[in-house]
């Protein structure tokens, strides 16, 4: 009787797919439908939540049922098939689907999927826009499918919702491609009790490059940059800050043509261009950066610290400090690295006793450290501008306090969650030209 069942329910699911255009269970498996790899990012406005998932297997729906008490309403996506560039050209299905009228703040409860099969449930909150709200972060790079150290930590703070938003500066999985692109489904899924509760926002970074970044490109979905981002540089506004995320990579990866570095220069001028009229500085005075190569770094790590910095540097910081971009944020190399306020490779501090008071360059954290198979990088001698080194496994802590206060923790993870660094960033003046390094 039971075997009998079983082929009723069978023979029924082939007949409803085949009905629905589905593909043959008899050639994927009934599993294959199953939503994976929920993750959450900010849309293009307050009102908008992003939700992305994978099936292994093409559905012809992508669906998002939610609500405040019971998932009353439902939001319908696209599903795009993406291919992996490896031996066995393997076949994704990539769902995306824009939830839109959010209320301010309100919490939802949410599950993705089709007719064939439905995520877990899950929660999330829309982007508050209240001048009160005080925005919290964690920031890092350069976490892998395996010795993701920091990753256990990080599910615990967000199930205790002590953040808003993750921002991963770049290199996931180690790497995305690898076994025809079953390290990055498995990372994926690795980081969905983070991503599929609060928006995990990513900026690209060496470990993606396999066929022009197509892993990258396909799995996130952030903000599109007037339409031809796909997700490589994109901007989000999140409480007193317009933060700009970019990709460092389109300056290495030139055989993948040079016209990527050239559409997102002339974006970036046109970004900060627009972030710096005098009304718009005015509703979010801070200006922070976050990309995955540092202009500055003082490991021993091949040429990391000496030829790729200076190809940023050229490229990118003068824009940015005649911009007046308050805050960079980096990764890449695996340590944690506090910069004093530099510009041309000089120190401006604020004071000696107050350095981060009113500084006269940008600021500069380094933090790529949440845990990798490559595990850490060496130090040198300290140079004279930098402030701040740990080896340690973890990440950072960023707080948008308001408009004049940034404050950051670093979170050590070997030392039981300890907190081995915190400083605030104090700015009464902010905007194009208000620096004084020179």
């Amino acid at each position: 009787m039971y075997q009998e069942i079983l082929s009723f329910l069978s023979v029924f699911a082939v007949i409803v797919g085949r009905l629905h255009g589905a593909p043959h269970l008899s050639e994927v498996g009934i599993v294959y439908y199953q939503p994976e790899q929920v993750h959450l990012a900010y849309g293009e406005s307050p009102d908008q939540m992003v939700v992305t998932w994978v099936t292994l297997s093409q559905t012809n729906s992508s669906l998002v049922e939610y609500g405040i008490r019971s998932l009353e309403n439902a939001a319908k996506g696209s599903e795009t098939m993406f291919q992996d560039g490896g031996s066995e050209h393997r076949k994704l299905y990539i769902h995306r689907v824009t939830v839109t009228g959010l209320k301010p703040g309100q919490k939802y409860m949410y599950h993705c999927g089709s007719q064939y099969g439905w995520s877990s449930l899950f929660t999330f909150t829309a982007m508050r826009t209240d001048p009160a709200w005080i925005p919290r972060v964690a920031v890092y790079g350069d976490m892998g499918n395996e010795n993701p150290q920091s990753l256990a930590r990080l599910q615990q703070e967000t199930q205790k919702r002590m953040y808003d938003a993750i921002f991963h500066i770049g290199d996931f999985a180690y790497d995305m491609d690898s076994d025809n692109a079953r390290v990055g489904d498995e990372f994926m899924r690795q980081i969905e009790s983070v991503a599929a509760y609060i928006p995990y926002m990513v900026t690209v970074g060496n470990h993606e490059s396999p066929y022009n970044f197509s892993n990258y490109r396909n799995r996130f979905s952030m903000p599109r940059a007037g339409g031809d981002g796909e997700s490589l540089f994109y901007s989000l506004k999140l409480g007193k800050a317009h933060i700009i995320g970019f990709s460092t990579e389109v300056y290495f990866y030139l055989k993948y043509g040079f016209h990527m570095a050239l559409n997102q220069y002339r974006w970036l001028e046109r970004e900060l261009q627009e972030a710096n009229k005098p009304e718009n500085r005015a509703e979010r005075p801070w200006l922070i950066t976050m990309a995955h190569r540092p202009m500055y770094c003082s490991t021993n790590d091949y040429d990391d610290c000496t030829f790729s910095i200076s190809r940023i540097r050229t490229a990118l910081e003068g824009l940015f400090y005649k911009s007046g971009v308050d805050l960079m944020l980096w990764a890449h190399e695996h340590i944690y690295e506090r910069l004093w306020p530099i510009y041309n490779m000089k120190v401006c501090n604020g004071s000696n006793a107050y350095p981060y008071t009113n500084p006269g360059a940008p600021v500069h954290i380094i933090t790529g450290s949440a845990g990798c198979k490559e595990k850490h990088d060496p130090f040198k001698p300290p140079p004279y501008w930098s402030a701040f080194r740990s080896s340690d496994y973890g990440y950072t802590r960023m707080t948008i306090t308001n408009a004049t206060h940034l404050y950051f923790e670093q979170v050590s993870d070997d030392q039981g969650g300890a907190v081995t660094d915190k400083f605030h960033v104090i700015k009464q003046k902010h905007g194009a030209g208000s620096f004084t390094c020179s």
